[in-house]
């Protein structure tokens, strides 16, 4: 996403704050309203997803206060000093946006403008971090100013490579940080030069050019395949460790069920069970059940791991996990979310041993139709564990002992998926990598992940169990309208970029009609099935998906576009998602009739884990990345065919298909002309021969340099006939 694009994108966030302030400003004694009539006055500027987010994202902050019947009213501080600041002099917080080239941009928490700032004005702040700021001088669409004071740091700890000659420095790798880390001497915890650490902030003195700190951690050295894989997620704020107190907890809990547990729990350890999971996972937090009642009818149970169970409210294992928020997923590795004691053993639905479970049973037909169903906890006992490959191979005709019951769940289970997909369900499947690692965890192969029948079969029953809890809750409402839940959202896709995608996907000859809203997920699903084999495939489904919103957690229901489901939530990974522990809690009161937390404070932990989300998939992107660059690294000189998949003032971007990467051609290496760009019209254009090259044009290109530290890939133009003599050599 362009810095413009962001810039639009925030500004139509904070625009809706300051609306939002400004009218319950107007308000008589600051009177308190409801959601309805806030988006009713609004609705000319904003869409109600957009009012209500914002609305509980400033009550989250403590902007506003939120009453029992869905009322929001200013809080006295906010009404006092929430005024958008323009004026010389003038003092507003907020937090910073660092940009690459050092100067930054204020996001102000009580809305307004953006406010710039220039580098030597950022008084010793960081990227993201809490300040004030002082106007100093523009306009009311350019306000300018300076830091006067930081409030809070986003974060203390940072990544970088000891530089240690005469002095000590650490030279930090996040591109938003303009400034080195001075290490005393008796600082530097046995680091050498050229490791790879970690640093703590200690200080920063007026008189310092430079930030004090010390090194916490020394995790090896630059280009070792472990260290950079801590290094991704400690750059994106996930611990390596886990605290004493939550590992002492987690020794205590022991692996026998007592009998006086068993005796609270519906029964299932003599029902046909049976889990299924890639090859290589430890975790199994779901397993299906399958019993005939007959007349045509089945009782489907999907049994999820009770992790709420053994991980209380307010005990270290669960402020271990809340902090982390969810599992990462590395290329070559797994960070947990919880301690290997519970992931691995006690919450794992391993075959033949008795476990706690969360239920939700449905009584069904062969069509798919629920007649009844049934939530709770359970205790069951898992027949066999099957990976995807052994499953398929049953699925494809094998003879096992279970064969009877997973064709009867592949067949509900494709009935479910068309029954979505007719009703607006969108198949937006990307591709992705498994990388072939040796011992030392260099990558020698690249797999593109197959999604067959197995995988899709456990899919849609996890679809189905997080469906109905959602509806379960959702629906169930009272005079104070539905109870506090945490459901996962999906806004609509943004038009223009829709527009834009449309006529891009008519260069490759596709039509597209986006123009009715109710058509939308249909057309873009006819779309991705005539591309599928293209070589354009993978770049349009990638297009496709960044003109969708990025579901995250709410306790404000607006429906799941990308599912086309009205009532969604996570109830079917607590091992590795925290919302998904929440979610067992919540409904656990429900069922008990006990009382529920506020919604408030249950939508700071969706905000937060929202984001822990978005940091997850960084690093897990981050480390595919890394992996592919390694993989690259021995195949310089080699000629591929990919697809033009951007144009920018510096360079062609160009995809790879087979292999799912990117890398660029710069500009000046194209030989055969002097080029110049047309991001307009997504084109380069040779001035003197006149030769052009559009995005998703098919070209052929040379490896010619990677680069690890930065993560780059470096093309030069190449054409067919040389990859065929390539490949004639090999």
């Amino acid at each position: 996403m362009s810095k413009k694009k962001q810039t639009d994108k925030q500004e139509k966030k904070t625009d809706a704050r300051s609306s939002i302030l400004k009218y319950l400003r107007d308000l008589d004694k600051n009177k308190a309203v409801s959601e309805g009539q806030i988006s009713r006055k609004l609705s000319v500027q904003f869409s109600k997803s957009v009012i209500i987010k914002t609305l509980f994202n400033m009550t989250a902050e403590g902007l506003l206060s939120m009453s029992d019947g869905n009322k929001f009213k200013l809080k006295i501080a906010a009404h006092s000093h929430g005024k958008s600041a323009v004026n010389e002099g003038e003092e507003v917080i907020g937090i910073l946006d660092v940009t690459k080239n050092g100067s930054a941009y204020l996001i102000p928490e009580n809305g307004g403008k953006d406010i710039f700032i220039l580098e030597r004005h950022l008084k010793k702040s960081f990227n993201k971090d809490k300040v004030k700021v002082q106007i100093t001088s523009g306009s009311k669409n350019r306000p300018e100013g300076k830091v006067v004071d930081i409030i809070e740091r986003h974060r203390t700890i940072f990544i970088g490579r000891l530089d240690k000659k005469k002095y000590s420095f650490v030279r930090i790798e996040d591109s938003s940080m303009n400034v080195d880390f001075y290490i005393a001497d008796d600082k530097l915890n046995g680091a050498q030069n050229g490791d790879k650490v970690v640093v703590q902030l200690l200080d920063w003195p007026d008189r310092a050019k430079n930030p004090f700190g010390k090194i916490t951690e020394v995790l090896g050295r630059a280009g070792d395949n472990d260290v950079e894989m801590k290094s991704l997620l400690i750059e994106n704020g996930f611990y390596l460790h886990f605290s004493k107190e939550a590992l002492k907890e987690a020794e205590k809990i022991k692996v026998e069920i007592p009998k006086s547990e068993i005796a609270k729990r519906r029964d299932f350890r003599s029902i046909t069970t049976f889990t299924i999971d890639p090859l290589d996972a430890k975790d199994f937090d779901d397993a299906l059940s399958v019993q005939l009642l007959g007349n045509d009818r089945w009782e489907i149970g999907v049994h999820i791991a009770d992790v709420s169970h053994y991980v209380l409210e307010g005990s270290a294992l669960d402020r271990d996990a809340y902090k982390r928020a969810t599992s990462v997923y590395l290329a070559d590795r797994v960070a947990p979310m919880l301690p290997e004691q519970l992931s691995n053993i006690i919450c794992s639905l391993r075959p033949d041993e008795e476990k706690c479970c969360f239920s939700a049973v449905f009584e069904m037909d062969t069509n798919g139709s629920v007649y009844n169903q049934w939530f709770g906890r359970t205790i069951i006992r898992s027949n066999r564990r099957y990976v995807y490959e052994e499953a398929q191979e049953v699925l494809d005709g094998k003879e096992d002992e279970f064969a009877d019951e997973l064709k009867l769940l592949n067949t509900i289970a494709k009935k479910l998926k068309a029954k979505r997909i007719e009703e607006g369900s969108l198949i937006l499947d990307s591709q992705e990598l498994r990388f072939q690692l040796d011992a030392s965890g260099k990558p020698i192969g690249v797999i593109v992940k197959e999604r067959k029948d197995a995988h899709m079969l456990v899919e849609d029953f996890m679809l189905l169990a997080n469906k109905h809890v959602a509806q379960f809750v959702g629906q169930d409402k009272n005079k104070q309208g539905a109870k506090p839940f945490v459901y996962r959202i999906h806004d609509d896709p943004d038009q223009e970029k829709l527009k834009d995608f449309g006529l891009f996907a008519a260069r490759f000859g596709y039509k597209l009609n986006l123009d009715n809203p109710k058509k939308i997920s249909k057309e873009l699903n006819r779309l991705m099935e005539e591309v599928e084999g293209h070589p354009e495939q993978s770049l349009l489904q990638q297009l496709a998906i960044r003109c969708m919103a990025k579901a995250i957690y709410s306790t404000e229901n607006i429906g799941h576009y990308g599912l086309g489901f009205e009532y969604y939530t996570h109830f079917t990974s607590p091992i590795r998602r925290y919302p998904d522990v929440m979610v067992h809690r919540l409904l656990q009161n429900i069922l008990d009739q006990k009382p529920m937390p506020k919604k408030a404070e249950l939508e700071l932990q969706c905000k937060h884990s929202s984001e822990r989300e978005r940091a997850a998939m960084d690093a897990e992107r981050d480390s595919v990345k890394f992996k592919m660059i390694e993989f690259m690294e021995c195949r310089i000189g080699e000629v591929f065919r990919g697809v033009v998949s951007g144009v920018k003032s510096w360079g062609v971007y160009v995809e790879l298909p087979e292999y799912n990467t990117e890398g660029m051609i710069r500009l000046d290496s194209f030989g055969d002309d002097k080029y110049v760009v047309d991001e307009k019209n997504m084109l380069i254009k040779g001035i003197f021969t006149d030769k052009k090259y559009y995005l998703g044009d098919e070209i052929y290109v040379k490896l010619s340099f990677v680069d690890k530290r930065k993560k780059t890939i470096d093309f030069e133009l190449s054409t067919k006939d040389e990859l065929l003599h390539t490949e004639n050599i090999d």
